[in-house]
């Protein structure tokens, strides 16, 4: 049986003194991350007007590397537990260029799909890695500045996608969607190389990658004993409903704005804004969520983005920019808590972070998939977006009183 007895190796911080160094690096990889899986959704227009998709299609197209990402969070985070976060994140960048190249060459729904989903087999190492590189660099003091850092960079990402795709990048390539794809790719693969030149291995002081520990079949055997867990269970629960709710929000955006009369342009700028509140909101929000205030934050959290869905679906002028603000603000909040949470929790720490945050991302992108899949069938039941809204807005409600029960559950210890 496993046994959680043992603890992480614990470092001074003057053994980390190169931590901020990483931090740049694993931002860069996450931003090229955030990148990639946003450049479709500004460029769902002229792309499926090409491949003659439907609003069902896209909406399988864009779960598509979720789908993969299931199946691949839990191996991934082992795989990142036993290699270590250089080559791990390394080889994640790799992958999602490599399907940025592919999306670019893609010829019908199939083509498109499977280069879609190859981003599912890259991406695990990067959102997994990442907060696993902050538990093992970063001081428990650190850590807030650290998540809210790291966790601008695939916000980041995905505005630079919307707002270059039809304002620079289109019209630079004389309305090429395919060659704006490869631009995206190709910045990937830069930053994949600048992670490379950067990136190192933290040691014990017997020589042993402090980021690395036994064989792979041994580090599987942490995923029962973190199951069993009621905080796990309840954490799981929570990022399979947020991201249900951010990935069928985020992906349709640009469209539900198209639908309501904005030219693509216009829907891409405005698709950015919540973006890049939530970008401010990422820095300020791991600052506030000392542990007393993380339950309450997150049924706020909740609250506001049903809110938001309802406004952005029903709205227009002023109160559809509240909308859209409010979104930006309470949608980026929940992955910091959660991630803190986890990192806090006496069995899981730096030593387990890798297998339980691929419990985390695995459980999250099951919604991940269902969320675009289910607004984009909605819509062609319905001949619009306002009932996949009202479907997001309900799930986001009752999130809020999952989460309540999050508080007993840390309490008890269990």
């Amino acid at each position: 049986m496993y046994s959680a007895s043992t603890h992480a190796y614990e470092f001074e911080p003057s053994d980390r003194g190169y931590r901020w160094m990483m931090l740049a690096g694993v931002w860069l990889a996450y931003s090229s991350f955030g990148l990639v899986s946003g450049a479709i959704p500004p460029l769902i227009g002229p792309l499926s007007e090409d491949l003659n998709l439907s609003r069902a299609a896209m909406g399988s197209i864009l779960g598509a590397w979720p789908l993969v990402y299931i199946a691949m969070a839990v191996p991934a985070g082992a795989l990142i537990d036993r290699f270590g976060l250089r080559r791990s994140l390394a080889a994640g960048v790799v992958l999602i260029a490599i399907s940025g190249l592919l999306r670019a060459v893609a010829v019908n729904y199939a083509t498109l799909f499977l280069a879609v989903a190859l981003f599912g087999l890259g991406g695990p190492f990067i959102s997994i890695g990442a907060p696993k590189l902050i538990s093992v660099w970063f001081n428990r003091r650190d850590r807030g500045v650290a998540i809210g850092l790291y966790m601008t960079a695939s916000p980041v990402g995905r505005v630079v996608a919307l707002a270059t795709a039809n304002s620079i990048l289109m019209p630079a390539f004389g309305w090429s969607w395919r060659l704006t794809l490869a631009s995206y790719a190709g910045v990937a693969l830069l930053a994949g190389l600048i992670w490379w030149a950067l990136a190192r291995d933290l040691r014990h002081p017997d020589g042993q990658a402090a980021d690395s520990r036994g064989s792979l079949t041994t580090g599987l055997y942490v995923f029962p004993f973190l199951l069993r867990m009621r905080v796990v269970q309840i954490i799981l629960v929570l990022s399979a409903g947020s991201f249900f709710f951010r990935h069928g929000f985020n992906n349709w955006l640009p469209e539900i704005l198209r639908a309501g009369g904005m030219t693509a342009a216009q829907a891409g700028f405005w698709a950015a804004l919540p973006i890049l509140v939530g970008i401010g909101a990422t820095v300020i929000v791991p600052q506030m969520a000392k542990p007393s205030r993380r339950i309450p934050m997150l049924v706020g959290i909740f609250l506001a983005s049903g809110a938001a869905a309802v406004i952005v679906g029903t709205a227009s002028g002023a109160l559809l920019v509240f909308g859209l603000l409010l979104e930006g603000a309470a949608g980026i909040g929940v992955a910091p808590i959660i991630m803190l949470t986890l990192m806090d929790a006496p069995q899981v720490g730096a030593k387990h972070m890798g297998a339980a945050g691929g419990l985390y991302f695995a459980a999250g992108e099951v919604g991940g998939v269902l969320g675009p899949v289910l607004v984009g069938v909605v819509a062609d039941m319905t001949g619009g977006f306002l009932g996949g809204l009202l479907m997001l807005a309900i799930v986001s409600v009752a999130l809020a009183f999952v989460a309540v029960g999050l508080r007993t559950a840390l309490r008890t210890g269990l």
